[in-house]
């Protein structure tokens, strides 16, 4: 071995291997939170080991999904309100799955920045673990990516990847029929969907982020960053009771194109537009950029996050169920034998 006559180190090229390690002894508290059923080993090892027999699964099928936060990123970031955004990035990941008809057993995380910050970053990772208890899913593995260069300072990126599973013949949609019910759960704001379009408002509007919320209480920046509703436990719980056809999660593109993908070809469905009460954050988008009611439709959720095909018949018990367990229910609609949304009433 030389001992080379300049003595750069990897620190000096801009990678601190030593705030790598501090994070992840920072979150290993946050990690064991999230311990469940099937995991055998989790953070320090060069993989992740998951049990699905010691999860009580018999003849399983794994269900895999991955996602991101978009440029709800850029709002985060510019504000320091770092901590929501990593539910926001399991939500978009379990709230997918459970569509399938899949329990989500484990996530794993990617987290790329420039030049690492333990605070926040951990943070961020703390918000990750967060969604992972509320989904009842094991926060089993990650990469944490410091790449000088690559990254404005300050700036980060998220991905998330999550791992389900279902017993074989049980995966949705199926069943769907003409006369089956929409029941519709209600958002909590805007979730992680539709922000490029959100941030162009707020600059149309004039308004800082720091700028008292123009529909309640706290900053602008605050309730813009309002985390994603996680559904998953609801939703299995409803699966479990019986009569649930299909679920489908209303992200990007908004109930306009995610309801007909879990619709068989030749249905559709119709939904009346006053069974629900537009929340305040997307009024006031709509008035500031003057947007037309179909062009909210397909951008944002406008309310409801998660839609459950059900039998008609089954339709006033899982409401009753769904509302027990802390979701506020609407029944937005039926399936119809003619295919597309087609929408009736007012959006208000």
């Amino acid at each position: 071995m030389t001992d080379g006559k300049n003595g750069l180190t990897y620190a000096q090229a801009g990678v601190d291997i030593d705030a790598g390690n501090e994070l992840v002894e920072r979150i290993k508290p946050a990690a064991k939170r999230t311990n469940r059923s099937g995991v055998m080993a989790g953070l320090g090892g060069f993989g992740a080991l998951f049990d699905l027999k010691d999860a009580g699964y018999s003849d399983p099928v794994l269900v895999a999904a991955t996602d991101g936060v978009g440029t709800k990123l850029r709002i985060a970031i510019d504000t320091g309100l770092v901590d929501g955004v990593g539910i926001d990035l399991v939500a978009m990941c379990v709230n997918d799955l459970v569509c399938q008809g899949a329990e989500p057993l484990f996530f794993l995380d990617y987290f790329a920045t420039g030049k690492l910050e333990t605070e926040s970053a951990a943070r961020v990772v703390e918000g990750i673990a967060e969604g992972c208890v509320r989904s009842g899913c094991a926060l089993i593995g990650g990469e944490t990516a410091e790449m000088p260069g690559m990254y404005p300072a300050g700036d980060f990126d998220l991905a998330g990847f999550a791992v389900g599973a279902m017993e074989r013949g049980t995966a949705l949609p199926a069943g769907v029929v003409e006369g089956d019910v929409l029941l519709g759960l209600g958002s909590d704001g805007v979730h992680s969907n539709g922000y490029s379009l959100v941030r162009k408002l707020v600059d149309v509007s004039g308004l800082g982020w720091d700028a008292d919320c123009p529909w309640g209480e706290g900053t602008l920046g605050e309730a813009l960053l309002a985390p994603t509703r996680l559904y998953v436990k609801q939703a299995l719980e409803a699966i479990r009771a019986g009569g649930v056809h299909a679920l489908a999660h209303i992200t990007g593109g908004g109930l306009t194109e995610n309801l007909p993908r879990v619709l068989p070809e030749g249905l559709g469905a119709e939904i009346d537009l006053g069974s629900w009460e537009l929340p305040p954050v997307f009024g006031w988008m709509q008035q500031t950029g003057g947007i037309e009611t179909s062009e909210m439709l397909k951008t944002f959720n406008c309310g409801i996050g998660m839609v459950l095909v059900v039998s008609a018949d089954q339709a006033e018990a899982l409401t009753a169920l769904l509302r027990d367990a802390g979701e506020t229910v609407a029944q937005l609609g039926t399936v119809t034998a003619q295919e597309g949304v087609a929408y009736s009433g007012t959006l208000s």
